[in-house]
């Protein structure tokens, strides 16, 4: 009995470590290359780049900043888009509740468009 609970406590010492490594090293890695701390592809990270410099949406950390503190929670995922003539910014967030939340915004003017949650239409 002693040793199976010694096992548990070291079981959990062990993955709250490998969690705190893996932590780490994603933030790191992200200050490292100058990343925010959600996930885009390349390609949208240019059209991004090349829509902020001509001055046509605004900062991806100030929208981030926005929506984080209006839907209160932390963007996991981030794809810029350019649909129907519009900069989008499609997002997707977990709330503190745990709640998975798909947003999009308007890239010019930082505005929610559309909210959905995981589980509804």
């Amino acid at each position: 009995m002693a040793a199976q609970r010694a096992l548990s406590r070291t079981r959990t010492r062990l993955l709250a470590v490998l969690g705190s490594l893996t932590l780490g090293c994603a933030l790191w890695a992200g200050a490292v290359l100058g990343l925010p701390t959600a996930h885009s592809d390349e390609s949208d990270h240019e059209l991004a780049r090349q829509a902020l410099q001509q001055g046509k949406v605004l900062p991806l950390r100030t929208v981030l900043d926005q929506v984080e503190r209006q839907y209160q929670g932390q963007v996991v995922k981030v794809e810029f888009e350019h649909e129907d003539g519009r900069f989008i910014y499609e997002m997707r967030l977990l709330q503190a509740n745990g709640q998975l939340t798909k947003l999009e915004v308007d890239a010019v003017d930082g505005r929610v468009l559309k909210v959905r949650r995981k589980g509804q239409n």
